[in-house]
């Protein structure tokens, strides 16, 4: 059993992010000493929010973070180049000693692919056709591709990652069609962390049923998933101290049409969020263990929500809950 963190860089606009990455570094550091395996960072352009680029941040953290893993938790590959995605993900695997793990997805914002030109509804085949050229290139051989969104003639890769044959791949995926298809391809899906928990344990089932089905087994295997997180004496006093927070950071989310943050809110609240006691959270955990997760990426960064009260929340889960699944 492994346990994350999923960094919520994300800031009021005109916020001091000098500052605020500063916290970043120092709660990263307060994570590593703790005994957790891994951070992770997001990613967005032209966001309603300040928010800062994922691989520019990992990087500052590469030093901070002992030996845990760094990646993103999501990418959106679409939105970029598989040459340009390939070189820096290798620098950032070089650099951090092979701790890199690549999480992406072909994202949904509107404004972001309009921006960048691209039609939207070529997010999945770019990036799967993205995924496929990184993965040549990470062989460090020539490379030649003529694809229907990506044309390579004759290139090399002139950084490669320190894991071989390349940085572990996880997917995001929010839909049965979507995540059939990572079962198809042996990788891991990473699910999402606003879904109730009939959702995610139903999914998970059949994802690993149709893995298996494509002939992958599960020796090594990693089911991680997001999940929110807020530790308290009680489940009323976990959402004293992040309620308001938690439910801010998701009604940012209500513009870009996820309009069910606000209508459905008392459902997810009760049954998508991790807030509770240390009880409350252990069964939790050990509900999802038995469905078959094994990596939990927490986020226990809110909008508004003082960096104290969130090292508060991850140094009471190392002491009062993580041992509870140490073997």
């Amino acid at each position: 059993m492994k346990f994350g963190i999923l960094l919520d860089h994300q800031y009021a606009p005109g916020d001091d992010l000098g500052r605020r990455i500063g916290e970043t570094v120092e709660y990263v550091q307060h994570v590593r000493d703790l005994g957790y395996h891994s951070v992770f960072g997001i990613h967005h352009y032209l966001s309603s929010l300040s928010t800062p680029q994922p691989l520019p941040l990992l990087s500052r953290l590469v030093d901070h973070s002992g030996t845990m893993q760094l990646g993103t938790g999501i990418l959106i590959l679409p939105l970029g180049h598989p040459v340009h995605w390939a070189e820096e993900i290798a620098t950032i695997d070089q650099m951090s000693g092979g701790r890199f793990v690549l999480g992406i997805g072909s994202g949904y914002r509107d404004v972001e692919f309009a921006s960048f030109g691209i039609d939207r509804r070529t997010r999945v085949s770019r990036m799967n056709e993205a995924l496929a050229v990184m993965q040549r290139l990470w062989t460090g051989e020539t490379v030649h591709h003529e694809g229907k969104h990506f044309a390579l003639d004759g290139v090399r890769c002139s950084v490669l990652p320190v894991q071989r044959p390349h940085p572990p791949v996880w997917v995001g995926a929010n839909g049965p069609t979507g995540i059939a298809r990572i079962a198809r391809q042996g990788l891991p899906w990473l699910a999402p962390s606003n879904v109730r928990r009939n959702w995610a344990v139903g999914n998970l089932a059949d994802y690993r049923e149709q893995r298996r089905a494509a002939g992958f087994d599960e020796d090594g295997a990693v089911f991680p998933i997001h999940r929110d997180l807020c530790v308290a004496d009680s489940a009323e006093a976990a959402f004293a101290v992040a309620g308001d927070a938690v439910r801010r950071s998701y009604g940012e989310y209500v513009q870009y049409g996820m309009d069910f943050f606000e209508s459905q809110w008392d459902a997810i609240k009760e049954k998508a969020l991790f807030f509770g006691s240390p009880d409350d959270i252990a069964a939790k955990i050990r509900d999802f263990a038995d469905a078959g997760y094994n990596h939990f990426v927490f986020r226990a960064q809110w909008l508004g929500l003082p960096i104290e009260r969130s090292i508060e929340i991850v140094e009471r889960f190392a002491r009062e809950v993580m041992p509870r699944f140490r073997p």
